[in-house]
């Protein structure tokens, strides 16, 4: 028990000496928080008192977050508008210490923001602010060149994908070479109608619901189909592997020519599965380019998962958090 905690402290701490890039779609997540006592007269609606609002980096931001509060060196690749959100975006990036210098603002596109009402600790309603749409060619052009000139000094890239219009085909086509010739790790945080395009990378998590659209399941009626649908994804993208996050059923972790390893859940609570996705790929990523095998690395992230549930909003876990899980299930 003590030489699996010396080993766990040890690569944990590795990670403060981690460059990692985190690629994807950037959003403000922007929260309202107050108490409903009384229904609207003028409709059938709840009437939120308003005690304070808060905002936090969002969509691949929060996973950027996550990387930075393990202790890594995080950079970011995103387009924000030339907006107010994305001033104070750039403002969150710069107080968690998170390199913002490859972003890059358009006054073509606005900066994506989701609001969230919050009432006695329930999410009433979402409200998102966005264009949809592909991207001209000049800023996707512009991606792949920050992208490329940030390749050769980092240890360990993201993919954090909300089909927005930033992880492209093109871009992973060209990424994925250029990273597994030096040895760098890719994960892909996936959107469903993107899945076919992650050919080949390191890890892509994908939570129980993606996998089974990913793979055109409808119904998972016990682990015997959890074990086929894993499978049918890893041929489908030839990835590396392929963990599944599956809520209060832990996780699975399939690799080539390997059976599944099934991870049973520590969360102790859950209040908020928001942005718990993040947590699990940011940790899978930097266990791994701290030199982790895959299955410690996935065991890992699921600690850390568990820990993020039990808070409400976007959250992420940090270092001393994350040792604490740990050793007090290792006595």
């Amino acid at each position: 028990m003590l030489d699996h905690r010396r080993k766990t402290t040890q690569l944990i701490d590795r990670f403060k000496r981690l460059k990692t890039l985190v690629i994807g779609d950037l959003m403000l997540d922007h929260y309202i928080w107050g108490n409903v006592t009384r229904i609207s007269p003028e409709a059938p609606v709840p009437v939120l008192h308003v005690s304070r609002e808060t905002e936090m980096p969002g969509g691949a931001g929060n996973v950027a977050v996550n990387m930075a509060s393990l202790g890594a060196d995080v950079h970011v690749v995103g387009l924000l508008g030339e907006d107010a959100a994305a001033d104070r975006l750039q403002s969150l990036f710069q107080r968690a210490s998170i390199h913002t210098e490859a972003t890059i603002r358009t006054p073509e596109r606005p900066t994506i923001v989701k609001t969230r009402i919050i009432a006695h600790h329930q999410q009433v309603v979402r409200v998102d602010r966005e264009i949809r749409g592909d991207f001209a060619n000049h800023l996707r052009d512009e991606i792949w060149a920050r992208v490329e000139r940030l390749l050769p000094s980092m240890q360990a890239i993201v993919l954090s994908d909300y089909a927005k219009g930033v992880v492209t085909s093109s871009l992973i086509q060209r990424l994925v070479p250029l990273a597994r010739k030096r040895g760098i790790p890719v994960t892909v945080d996936p959107k469903v109608e993107n899945f076919h395009l992650y050919k080949q990378v390191t890890c892509v998590t994908p939570n129980t619901q993606e996998a089974m659209e990913s793979a055109g399941v409808r119904s998972l009626r016990d682990e015997k189909d959890v074990e086929k649908l894993g499978q049918t994804l890893l041929k489908k993208i030839n990835a590396g592997s392929i963990l599944i996050t599956r809520g209060e059923h832990g996780m699975s972790l399939f690799e080539k020519g390997k059976p599944v390893y099934h991870i049973p859940t520590r969360a102790q609570a859950v209040f908020d599965v928001t942005g718990a996705g993040d947590t699990v790929i940011s940790t899978i990523t930097l266990a791994l380019a701290a030199g982790a095998p895959l299955r410690a690395a996935a065991e890992l992230s699921n600690y850390a998962a568990g820990i993020v549930v039990g808070k409400l909003g976007t959250a992420s876990v940090t270092v001393p958090e994350l040792l604490k899980a740990v050793n007090n299930n290792h006595g």
